[in-house]
């Protein structure tokens, strides 16, 4: 099946909700990934009102904060959420007494930080899951390089790459959570980042 993505992406690439229906309704094997930061509530109840067990996909850093850590609990109770989490090999505690804490971002350790705690557990649901369709809910405000992206693309490997929320601001997010009354995660921290407009790595090879 081949995909027109230029036609899609210029006839529906602007409208998050008609992309949502359009990829689900090719009939793939799809997920969602997710790291529970502000404003993900949006893609995550607009994916599952249309198919309510689609696999919510977590790599768990060990990082996250405790709001974090109980808004991902309230999340999944009030949306239902087939919530699948993947961990790094090793645990916080374990990588922290051999490595220490996380290495700043001119440290030279800091991409292999990043490979093992972000990347690697990524890598490793993908083949494990083996997706046709990937749901995210990157934004092109988030990076300069994100804001070169379409809405609808096709990784080197076949993987049809779907963000219906490229094209949104914080204050559509907001406008959608409010009209649906969602909770909002209120401090929420990436170790890969440290710093927002920062690339995590993860768009950038896929």
């Amino acid at each position: 099946m081949s995909l027109d993505l230029q036609k899609v992406n210029a006839e529906i690439g602007h409208d998050a909700e008609k992309l949502v229906e359009w990829a689900l309704g090719l009939n793939k094997k799809a997920i969602v990934t997710t790291n529970f930061r502000p404003f993900e509530a949006v893609i995550l109840h607009m994916l599952t009102r249309i198919q309510p067990d689609i696999p919510v996909v977590w790599m768990d850093n060990g990082y996250n904060t405790e709001t974090t850590y109980r808004y991902v609990d309230e999340l999944t109770k009030l949306l239902n959420l087939n919530l699948i989490t993947y961990l790094p090999k090793r645990s916080r505690a374990h990588r922290e007494a051999i490595d220490g804490p996380v290495p700043a971002l001119d440290d030279p350790r800091h991409a292999a930080f990043t490979e093992e705690v972000k990347l690697e557990p990524f890598n490793r649901a993908l083949a494990e899951m083996q997706p046709e369709v990937w749901f995210t809910a990157l934004r092109a405000t988030d990076t300069a390089q994100r804001a070169q992206m379409e809405a609808v693309s096709i990784n080197p490997d076949g993987l049809i790459k779907v963000a219906p929320l490229l094209h949104w601001h914080a204050k559509d997010l907001w406008m959608y959570m409010q009209k649906h009354n969602l909770p909002d995660n209120e401090d929420y921290f990436d170790p890969t980042k440290a710093e927002e407009h920062r690339e995590c790595g993860l768009h950038l090879e896929h």
